[in-house]
Formats: structure tokens, C-alpha cells, sequence
């Protein structure tokens, strides 16, 4: 534990710029600062913006969903369990219908009651863009996490239906993303968002006392929270924003933080020299290119979506990342029950890469010359340019030419929702981006991705990839409450995906933390939901 009687020395020498004076706390008070791959606190009113690896920061620290998901175990997958809604099931009578039953005597960081209409108003906040208190920003990032959502309604004072557009077995999936902020809170300052992102209330473990965009955000305890098991064992911990990862780390190096995510691989053994432990952890998540399938696509011919796949060498690529990471062959690992039997091997073969190309009618005299928009960094995004730039090189050598459009995080998860028909990438000539996704689930893993309803804007099928025997089984699979049922109908889907090479797959994340020698207690859960309570 880092305590604030600690001097801060070195920052700006650091590139750590504002941490908070150790005078301006109480003396004891236990104090962990987090350096975070992100360029910008995400969002603090509600839904957080910058991708999955945000909701740890700003999402399940301050507000709490209907249905969590079990983040303190690391030894296994978790599983959905009790949020803010004790129990959920499909009426068998109408299984489009969803009962949620709230949990009884929780209260808002303001004091205020969480019941269902609050539960109605925050639906409304970014699914119904006539209510009032609609937030454009916040329904940006939650609305594609919840595609089955067709009404919902006030069944009594601690009961909500939720109706879905069809039957859809994984619908308590979506549910993980919805966050519930405090409508009394809103209305106490003046209806505005914006003073509501400075003074937010959720009914999470921690409260926001402090926020200075694109630098800091300190959260505290919540002593009156709901939960005992998930009470935060420290006081207060500040997000430190440290994009660049040589900075970060250097900054657990100096002693400017006490813990990092995503950690400079060539930093490695000085970290572990001045010793930091190096926590990562199996992780349902696959670094890839998604392409584009809209018609003028060189993407739509599969000979080059093969030999994209096998143009690149994976283990140089873990190399790159000095052991951080696991070379992907499909969109979830060869362990996954969803992994099946694809006949398309995705492996590294160059001599069978230029023939691919050759056949579609270029080469390295005469590339494939085309655009893809990729991030400078971020949360889950791991070495992102040295990476890009490595992978940019192996397709060089088998006449595919490549271009990076780089931007910002945030920018390029816009330009995803968009899809590829969408202003951002169009303008750009874009045929791919390079989204690193979560795959814990059925829904994050394929439907969100590969049903024709789900083609951008209204999902994030980015590459508006349309079948319709696709489409038949992951219809099947929604319709079913059987696991084993929904288990084999997802290996035929994966199987189709990888035998059509539909994206390029890179690596797998083990999302790698460094924590400094006084920092216990951590659980690295097998997900991109972590809990910072478990930290001590």
C-alpha cells in the first residue's frame, strides 16, 4: 500500500503530469494511483466511453448493473451473477419477456433510492432520444451493447420487463453494460450532464471526488455501499492518464504510480528488477483487422482475406510484445467449447500468401494497395503502432500494401460504430479497422458481429458481412435455452468464420498489469471487467 505521506518526486521528469499533492489528503489516508493506458478519463456520467477496458475505471467503480459479472476470480471464467437486480428469467409464457427484480434498500451516492423507475429513466436516458434527459454521448456507447432491447416497462416498485425484439437467450449478456446512474442527481444540478460528469452518483463502491480531464480522476470509498464483499480495502484511488507506455512505466519504475495497465515489454526487466510484479491472465479478447465486405472491397475476395491471415508470423509478433500476448488462429482460442474444427488453418505461410495474392491479380511488383484506420493506443489496443508497423511490413513482402489512417481511440471506435459504409471510413477509403474485441460470450463473441441485423449503424457487424445460413444458426442459438445446444451451433459459426477468413486474427491479450512491490491483492479476472476493490 502506497500512503500519501509518500513524496511525489520526479513527475514531470516522469511525463506524469498533475498527481495529487500528498499534503492536500489526510495523512493516513491509503492511496493507490493507477497509471492508465488511456488518452482521457472515460466518461463519468453513466456509460463510459474508450471500449471495454474503460467500464473498470469509471463504470463498475462508480455505478453498479441490473446484472454483474463475477470479476473476483482469475482461476476460471465468471459467470453472470446478482447486480442491482436480485434474479432475471424469460416469462416461459413469452420468452421476448425479461423480469428483472431489483434489489431491495440500496441507496444512490446521493442519498437517493434506487428502484425501478429509476431503472425506466435510465433506459430512457439512452435508448429514447425524445426523453428529456437523453445523452447523446452516453447512448453512443451503450446503445450498440444493447441490440435485443425493443421496450421495457414499470411492472411495480422493484420489478421491470424488459421486452426483446425476438427470443434471445442472451439477452442478461447485454445487460453486463447497462449502468444506472441517479436521476435525483440530475435533477439536483440543473439537468445538465455535464455538471453531472463532475459530480456523479451511482450506487458503485466508489464516489468521484475529483476529476481534471485528460489527467486525473480521484475516486473514494463508499462506505454506506451494498455490497460488503466488494467494500474497496483502500480509501481513495486516483486514475493517473499515462498513454505513452514507456512514460507509464517509468512512472511505476520512479514510484509515480503503484500500479500500471499494459506494461512497455522492453521495460520489462527493470520493472521486475525494482520489483514490480508482471499479473496476466487468460482473456477473452483477440487483437485482429476487421474488413470490409461492402461491394469495391479487394476484401471480399477470400483468397486475400487467406493470405492477409497467412502473411503474418505470430509468434514474432508475441516476441514483439516480449511474451505478452497469444498468437490467435481463429476469433476465440483453440480451448474455447466455440473453437470446432476449421478446415482453414490459420498459421504463417508465405509461400502460400503470394500465390494467394498472385491469383487475385497482384503482387509485390503490383500491390493491393488499400487503407486501414488504426489507434494510437488505448486500453486493450496493447502495442498498437509497433505492431501495426510490423504487420504493415510482412504484408509489404507478400503484395499487399497497406496504409494506416491513425487516430485516437475514441475516434476509431466512432468510426467502427459507423461501420464501414460509415462517413469516417468512407472518406478514408477505408477497408478495415482495427477494433481489439472482447469475446466472452456468444453475443460479444459472434452475433454482434456476423448477423446481417447487426450491420452498422444499428450493431457493430463493421464489415456488413450478410448470410443467411449464418444468420439461421445464430438465430438457432438465440432461440435456445439449452448451453450444449448453444455450444455446437457456436462451433459450425466459428468454423464458418474462420474457413471464410473473415477478419485477419493477430494475438489474444492476456491483459497484462505491473504492480509495484507494495500493492496485494489483485485478482486478474479471465475478462475485460476487472474489480479495482479487490486491490490492497
Amino acid at each position: 500500500m502506497t500512503f500519501t505521506r509518500r513524496t511525489l518526486l520526479g513527475a514531470a521528469a516522469t511525463g506524469v503530469a498533475g498527481l495529487p499533492s500528498p499534503f492536500a489528503m489526510a495523512q493516513q489516508e491509503r492511496v493507490l494511483r493507477y497509471g492508465i493506458s488511456m488518452a482521457d478519463i472515460p466518461q463519468t456520467t453513466g456509460q463510459p466511453d474508450r471500449g471495454a477496458g474503460a467500464y473498470q475505471f469509471t463504470g463498475h467503480t462508480i455505478y453498479d448493473p441490473l446484472v454483474a459479472w463475477e470479476m473476483d476470480v482469475g482461476d476460471r471464467p465468471g459467470k453472470l451473477m446478482p447486480g442491482l437486480a436480485t434474479s432475471w428469467e424469460a416469462d416461459p409464457a413469452d420468452r421476448r419477456k425479461w423480469v428483472f427484480r431489483l434489489r431491495q434498500g440500496v441507496k444512490f451516492h446521493d442519498g437517493s433510492d434506487f428502484d425501478a423507475d429509476a431503472v425506466i429513466w435510465n433506459f430512457e436516458k439512452v435508448l429514447n432520444n425524445q426523453a428529456p434527459h437523453f445523452d447523446q454521448r452516453q447512448a453512443a456507447q451503450v446503445r450498440p451493447r444493447l441490440p435485443s432491447v425493443a421496450s421495457y416497462r414499470k411492472v411495480d416498485a422493484m420489478t421491470v420487463e424488459v421486452t426483446t425484439r425476438a427470443v434471445d437467450s442472451f439477452f442478461p449478456y447485454q445487460m453486463l453494460w447497462f449502468l444506472i446512474s441517479s436521476p435525483a442527481q440530475y435533477e439536483r444540478l440543473g439537468r445538465s450532464w455535464d455538471r453531472f460528469a463532475q459530480e456523479p452518483s451511482g450506487t458503485g463502491p466508489f464516489r468521484l471526488a475529483r476529476l481534471v480531464p485528460r489527467e486525473r480522476a480521484e475516486l473514494v470509498r463508499n462506505t454506506g455501499y451494498w455490497d460488503p464483499r466488494r467494500m474497496p480495502k483502500v480509501d481513495r484511488v486516483v486514475l493517473v492518464v499515462a498513454p505513452e507506455t514507456t512514460t507509464r512505466s517509468n512512472a511505476l519504475i520512479s514510484g509515480q504510480v503503484d500500479i500500471i495497465e499494459s506494461p512497455a515489454p522492453d521495460l520489462l526487466p527493470r520493472l521486475r528488477q525494482g520489483g514490480a510484479r508482471i499479473v496476466e491472465n487468460v482473456t477473452p479478447h483477440v487483437w485482429n483487422y476487421h474488413l470490409s465486405l461492402l461491394e469495391g472491397s479487394p476484401w471480399r475476395d477470400v483468397r486475400l482475406r487467406r493470405a492477409a491471415n497467412l502473411a503474418i508470423n505470430r509468434e514474432e509478433v508475441v516476441a514483439l510484445l516480449n511474451g505478452l500476448g497469444k498468437p490467435a488462429v481463429g476469433v476465440v482460442d483453440p480451448s474455447s467449447p466455440w473453437f470446432g474444427r476449421p478446415e482453414f488453418q490459420v498459421r504463417t505461410d508465405i509461400d502460400a500468401a503470394r500465390r494467394l495474392v498472385q491469383e487475385a491479380g497482384f503482387s509485390r511488383q503490383n500491390p493491393l494497395r488499400t487503407r486501414f484506420i488504426v489507434p494510437t493506443g488505448g486500453s486493450g489496443q496493447m502495442l498498437s503502432m509497433p505492431m501495426n508497423e510490423y504487420i504493415q511490413s510482412a504484408w509489404r513482402e507478400v503484395g499487399i500494401a497497406v496504409e494506416f489512417q491513425v487516430v485516437e481511440l475514441e475516434v476509431l471506435y466512432t468510426a467502427w460504430r459507423q461501420g464501414a459504409a460509415g462517413d469516417i471510413s468512407r472518406a478514408g477509403n477505408i477497408t478495415a479497422n482495427n477494433v481489439a474485441y472482447l469475446t466472452s460470450d456468444p453475443l460479444y463473441a459472434f452475433i454482434r458481429f456476423f448477423h446481417s441485423n447487426q450491420i452498422a449503424p444499428v450493431g457493430v457487424n463493421y464489415g456488413h458481412y450478410r448470410d443467411a445460413e449464418m444468420d439461421g444458426m445464430l438465430d438457432a442459438a438465440m432461440a435456445s435455452f439449452d448451453t450444449a445446444e448453444q455450444d455446437a451451433i457456436m462451433r459450425r459459426v466459428h468454423e464458418k468464420v474462420v474457413n471464410e477468413a473473415l477478419w485477419v486474427f493477430v494475438v489474444h491479450d492476456t491483459n497484462p498489469k505491473a504492480l509495484g512491490r507494495n500493492v496485494r491483492g489483485y485478482v486478474p479476472a479471465q475478462h475485460w471487467f476487472q474489480d479495482l476493490t479487490t486491490l490492497s
